[in-house]
């Protein structure tokens, strides 16, 4: 029987199982105003309730309605896992119930629910494209097709939406599947009829998850043979699906970005489970291979559009930097399972940084519109390519895999924030709101990103024994300072964790200070594409500048000024009020050599330092792409 949610267990997409050999468990929280707050509001207002209507007038819905029998017509939908599409919105739909009812939602969730039920083939199998388009074929085209794939995804949703509203009518479609994939899909010598993986992983972490929800181990199990089966050459041994090595002898992160952090986000949950030290040791090694070589300033991820890959260490470009939305969510949910299975605070350093840079800028501040690929830079003259990699945000995309997935996250989002363990509470994330762990509840008010001033009150407290509050300092945070009581701190341990412990009565309170400077950051000088550049920060956004507050010229000519200090600024008028960085800069008048733009080094003229001078803008990434079209960038050059 499906498992009860509790104090110990919050009902979130995460939910460990009782013997998890995990640090940190998650801890419920609840955002209450503020930044992200803002952001969820736009998602529930607006992302979600649009999303039946996107899926009716792309053909997600009709082609559920034809495998039921229910329609006539052609399959519609140029890909073979459309069906994603729909699972994902309907997990993204159950999370936001879990805040609160809402009739039309329900009615939505309950209308799309029965579609997919009524789809679903005697045996449990479900696949539109399959079904409908393939003639009933099953299983032959593992590589491209992306049955299991799509299972994931249904898995997913059904937990979510069990745990969001208790009822079990997706539930049970996805355990049928399950049940369905067990009795298919196995190893050599155990009798199953296919020794097997898919192209695309994500089964694995979903099986994981549907253990955890149902106590039933096959399901682990099952995960386990996939992950372990991934690199031994059952797809051709080809990196782009993550077949060239085990996961186990791995030593970087390799092919297509988002099946390589789907796949390692299930190596994460089955090292939490099962205690295997070789899985949690491949895990952190990929995890700081990758953050050490392959991930950009805003925590994207992918180097190249050709078959959406991680590309070569080091290898980060700018304006061809790929940098998926879903490869960002991707991000998020791998780090988080390993800052719960480590306890180390450098994994939600990543999840912060990602989430309010690489991840947040996938969507408008509308809610209606996308980025599927996230550059560093759009050039001045820019010639967008349009379709599902165009730099220019768009209403839906022919894959359209990353807006329900930004959907979900952003619906569940108070489930990334806090943990828990036998010591007390850990706050990864700083928004306005509660953090509640067992007996344990925090109320924050902060106006982060903004400010750096988070100040924490203690509200239940257990008052006979003594707890450590536990606040994460950032990775970019140069100074900060924390006031408890009349004991002030500004050292934090090595592993980034500030532990304040004691007896706590409720009404204690806690103020955490930190330095909001903006700041100047450098690359790594293997990073070719930046050298000689520098970026501005400032708290946990990456900043650009974008053409339209730059007038008289593009942004190709502009030159950062490193001598003059940086300024904050405040800007209610501008993108929904934001906190502009302002630089001074000059706009290069760079020689004209005529038809041919290379010179002798020993002769080429350098382009004049004394060129206009120019005030720079600079705003969140995050927020780009939000007003006219023009040319962007994060890396400045310096003079």
């Amino acid at each position: 029987m499906p498992r009860t949610p509790s104090a110990q267990h919050p009902a979130g997409p995460i939910r460990l199982g009782p013997d998890a050999r995990a640090a940190l468990r998650p801890a419920t929280a609840e955002v209450a105003d503020g930044f992200w707050q803002s952001r969820r509001e736009v998602n529930a207002g607006t992302s979600i309730p649009q999303g039946p209507g996107l899926l009716e007038s792309a053909g997600n819905l009709h082609n559920l309605r034809l495998a039921a029998g229910t329609a006539e017509g052609e399959f519609q939908g140029a890909y073979p896992f459309v069906d994603t599409d729909v699972y994902k919105w309907l997990e993204a739909a159950a999370w936001q119930l879990a805040q609160g009812r809402s009739a039309e939602l329900e009615a939505d969730v309950d209308r799309i629910v029965s579609l997919v039920a009524a789809a679903q083939q005697p045996d449990g199998y479900l696949n539109t494209w399959f079904q409908l388009v393939k003639g009933g074929e099953r299983y032959q085209d593992l590589r491209w097709g992306h049955e299991l794939y799509c299972a994931g995804h249904l898995v997913q949703a059904a937990v979510a939406h069990h745990r969001a509203t208790g009822r079990s009518e997706l539930l049970d479609v996805a355990v049928k599947f399950a049940d369905h994939i067990d009795s298919v899909f196995g190893p050599p010598g155990s009798g199953k009829e296919i020794d097997g993986i898919d192209g695309h992983p994500e089964v694995e972490t979903a099986l994981v998850e549907l253990y955890r929800e149902t106590g039933e181990r096959r399901y682990l199990d099952l995960a386990g043979y996939f992950v372990d089966r991934h690199g031994h050459g059952l797809l051709g041994g080809e990196a782009y699906c993550q077949d060239r090595v085990p996961v186990r002898d791995a030593d970087n992160v390799e092919g297509h970005a988002v099946r390589q952090l789907y796949l390692l986000a299930a190596v994460a949950d089955l090292a939490t489970e099962t205690g295997e030290a070789e899985l949690r040791s491949a895990a952190e090694r990929l995890w700081h291979a990758m953050t050490a070589t392959k991930t950009h300033l805003t925590g994207g991820l992918g180097a190249h559009h050709d078959w959406e890959d991680f590309g070569d260490p080091y290898e980060l470009p700018n304006e061809r930097a790929y940098c998926e939305t879903c490869a960002a969510i991707a991000s998020i949910q791998w780090s988080w399972r390993m800052a719960l299975l480590t306890g180390e605070a450098r994994y939600s350093d990543l999840v912060e940084r990602t989430l309010f840079n690489g991840f947040l800028a996938g969507v408008s501040r509308d809610g209606e519109r996308w980025l599927y690929v996230n550059p560093l830079q759009v050039r001045d003259g820019h010639t967008d390519p349009g379709g599902d990699q165009s730099a220019r945000r768009t209403r839906w995309f022919r894959c359209a895999c990353c807006p329900p997935n930004v959907m979900r996250l952003l619906a569940g989002l108070e489930h990334y924030l806090a943990s828990g363990d036998h010591d007390g509470l850990q706050i990864h994330q700083y928004v306005t709101g509660r953090y509640t762990s067992g007996p344990i509840v925090v109320r924050a008010e902060t106006d982060y990103p903004w400010d750096g001033t988070v100040a924490l009150t203690v509200e239940g407290t257990p008052t006979d024994r003594p707890w450590t509050l536990s606040l994460r300092i950032p990775q970019w945070c140069r100074d900060f300072r924390v006031r408890c009581g009349q004991e002030t701190y500004d050292r934090a341990a090595d592993d980034g964790w500030l532990r304040l412990e004691r007896t706590w009565a409720p009404g204690d309170r806690v103020v955490l200070e930190l330095s909001m400077e903006p700041r100047l950051t450098a690359a790594d000088p293997r990073v070719d594409a930046v050298r000689g550049c520098v970026a501005i920060e400032r708290g946990p956004l990456v900043h650009c500048l974008e053409q339209v507050d730059h007038p008289g010229g593009g942004l190709d000519d502009i030159v950062l000024d490193t001598s003059r200090p940086l300024a904050v600024k405040h800007r209610p008028d501008l993108l929904g009020g934001v906190t502009t960085v302002v630089a001074a800069g000059r706009r290069r008048r760079t020689p004209d050599r005529g038809w041919w733009p290379y010179a002798s080094a020993d002769t080429a003229t350098a382009p004049e330092p004394d060129g206009e001078p120019v005030e720079l803008t600079a705003i969140p990434y995050y927020a780009w792409a939000n007003r006219e079209d023009g040319s962007m960038r994060v890396w400045l050059p310096t003079s």
